[in-house]
């Protein structure tokens, strides 16, 4: 995988893509932004939550001259739910560029949109109904549109969308570029593709299967402000030999190093900004057993050959599904058996049910263990210890020792004091990390919001059906002519990532 620091975006992207804790982009953002950036059509053929907003908010962005104070780009979202949350997103990605970016959906004052749309924003993310409706009221202009993105296109295509589309495509000048994202291509699609695109680069991405038997897979559902004590809760009960613990971000990775070192664990971290003598000295140290934790981003995980590695720990949900397979491919290797914990916020449940669904895998839930369920798993740890050294060491030269204290002392209380000794007691020295923000899943709009997509297709069918009875004539005319235009079939070049 690449890192976005190798796509060619600018510095201002980069300093957003980097504030919000991004380093390594998905396959879709790999393959489709460099394409996007040289001013191709692109088709990116990929399930939800592989990070497509990036993939095409990115190169969108990239575009927009700030000066021009007309719509310039043109998202198109078949749910307002996710033309709020494409907003919101991208909002982030272009925040040091000063992008205007305006919603519009149905179900919204439209007065209060029509004055949002006098502002000037360079950019509308709107569900198709609401788009139509402001077209007809000339109230949205479209001819410096020179960027069109068609987010799950499929999805609109069910919910009775596509002539829509068609509407809104040809009202944009015909020198635009043409983005379109689906999670399959079923043939009305391919028929959008040909009619309106040119000569489009097909990116088709297939998530990575889970081919891990070896690997149990649970998750601890957690308020951010509880994450750490219930992580150091499970390090205590379940006494990993190595273990490998994920953030989000650089700045997430030294803290948690720190706050473990702090908590009386072998733990050190590492991520891209570290040197390659430092970086080969926390691996060293890590392989040879003297840390017992290593805290990484995914990209300073990239390519380590790491054998033993008993527990993952993923301490923020990861921001796609591939990447979840990466992480978590660090245990269960050579036929051992691993652990892999994700910790998950409430609302980033929706994130969790995208990854068992891409990846075709099944995390159990677990309840995390109390202090006194932490001190015991320490005390058995220590129990094997004294076991293992009354087994295999020498220690008849302790045993006149071991005699004397047991003139003065009860068996079992001198037993108790060397497992008390021995035993690393559960810490509770308070930690403070700095909030991240949950990362959301596309699909939380339908997993827990009690079936919203069903109410947004009942909400749009009324400004659907509207925008037919206002445009019909004209748009009947405008199909006649694309369609004796000579059928611009294109021929599309097809890249797998």
């Amino acid at each position: 995988m690449a890192t976005f620091s190798e796509l060619g975006i600018g510095e201002l992207l980069m300093k957003s893509i980097s504030k919000m804790g991004f380093e390594e982009a998905t396959p879709i953002q790999s393959q489709t932004i460099p394409l996007a950036l040289e001013g191709n059509d692109v088709i990116g053929q990929a399930q939800t939550g592989t990070g497509k907003t990036a993939a095409f908010g990115i190169p969108l962005i990239e575009k927009i001259d700030v000066k021009d104070n007309s719509v310039q780009g043109i998202v198109v979202a078949p749910t307002r739910e996710l033309a709020i949350q494409v907003a919101e997103e991208l909002n982030k990605i272009g925040q040091f560029n000063r992008v205007n970016i305006l919603p519009i959906y149905g179900g919204q004052d439209i007065s209060r949109q029509i004055r949002s749309l006098k502002k000037g924003p360079h950019i509308i993310v709107g569900t198709p109904g609401r788009i139509i409706d402001h077209i007809n009221r000339k109230t949205l202009r479209l001819q410096n549109v020179h960027t069109v993105v068609l987010d799950e296109a499929d999805e609109m295509l069910n919910m009775g969308f596509i002539e829509d589309i068609e509407a809104i495509l040809k009202g944009i000048p015909e020198d635009r570029q043409t983005l379109l994202f689906s999670a399959t291509m079923p043939g009305p699609i391919q028929r959008i593709a040909e009619r309106f695109m040119k000569d489009p680069q097909v990116v088709k991405v297939k998530t990575k299967e889970m081919t891990t038997p070896n690997i149990k897979q649970y998750y601890v559902e957690a308020q951010e402000k509880k994450k750490f004590d219930y992580l150091t809760r499970l390090l205590d009960s379940q006494s990993p030999e190595l273990a490998i613990i994920f953030g989000r971000t650089k700045r997430r990775v030294d803290e948690l190093s720190e706050a473990l070192t702090l908590r009386g664990y072998a733990a050190e971290g590492i991520h891209g900004d570290l040197s390659q003598a430092k970086r080969i000295s926390v691996l060293r140290k890590f392989k040879e057993g003297s840390i017992e934790v290593l805290v990484a981003t995914d990209v300073a995980a990239r390519g380590l050959d790491i054998s033993g590695v008993t527990h993952v720990y993923n301490f923020d949900i990861p921001q796609d599904p591939e990447s979840y397979v990466h992480r978590i491919g660090r245990t269960g290797r050579a036929g051992k058996h691993g652990l892999a914990m994700t910790f998950v916020t409430p609302r980033e449940m929706g994130q969790l049910k995208n990854v068992e669904r891409t990846t075709k895998s099944k995390m159990e839930r677990l309840t995390p263990p109390t202090l006194d369920e932490a001190l015991e798993g320490q005390q058995k740890l220590t129990i094997e210890k004294l076991t293992n050294t009354i087994t295999n060491e020498n220690i008849s030269y302790y045993k006149s020792a071991a005699e004397e204290l047991l003139e003065e002392h009860d068996s079992v209380s001198v037993v108790a004091a060397a497992i008390k000794m021995m035993t690393k007691e559960p810490d509770q020295t308070p930690i403070k990390l700095t909030e991240e923000a949950p990362m959301r899943s596309r699909r939380d709009r339908s997993d827990n919001r009690g079936g919203s997509r069903d109410g947004g297709r009942n909400r749009y069918k009324g400004n659907q059906q509207q925008s037919k009875n206002r445009s019909g004539q004209g748009g009947g005319q405008n199909r006649n002519r694309q369609s004796t235009g000579g059928g611009k079939r294109r021929n599309f070049r097809k890249t797998e990532a």
